[in-house]
């Protein structure tokens, strides 16, 4: 019996930068524009978007510190749109960990609002 490989496997995949274009039309930038923060050609943020090229790390690191978000969230990896901060979880309980986590996962504004309805609940 013949060995069957499945395709995917012989091919070489080029990931698709899925928040790339939302990101970047965001921040009300064109392609053109873009790429001219990066030393880029426009022809390169469209392939990068398109799923046509890949950037290289370097590349895929600064513009994820450009739009203050995660190299995981520019290629579709995460849903968080934001840079999660790092953590240190040492004499917490299980539930104030599990509130810290649920913490992290809101955007800036959320935070703000919750910090803003904490403090107002604790002045009573």
């Amino acid at each position: 019996h013949p060995l069957v490989v499945p395709y995917t496997i012989l091919t070489q995949e080029v990931y698709t930068m899925k928040n790339l274009k939302s990101l970047r039309e965001s921040k009300g930038l064109s392609q053109q524009r873009l790429a001219s923060y990066f030393n880029l050609s426009q022809q390169s943020i469209y392939k990068y978007e398109n799923g046509l090229a890949e950037p290289d790390i370097a590349t895929l690191e600064a513009m994820a510190d450009f739009f203050d978000t995660s190299v995981d969230y520019l290629v579709g990896h995460s849903d968080i749109p934001y840079k999660l901060e790092e953590r240190n979880d040492c004499a917490l309980s299980q539930e104030e960990q599990s509130h810290m986590e649920a913490y992290r996962k809101l955007s800036p504004s959320l935070r703000s609002l919750l910090n803003t309805l904490m403090g107002e609940y604790l002045k009573k």
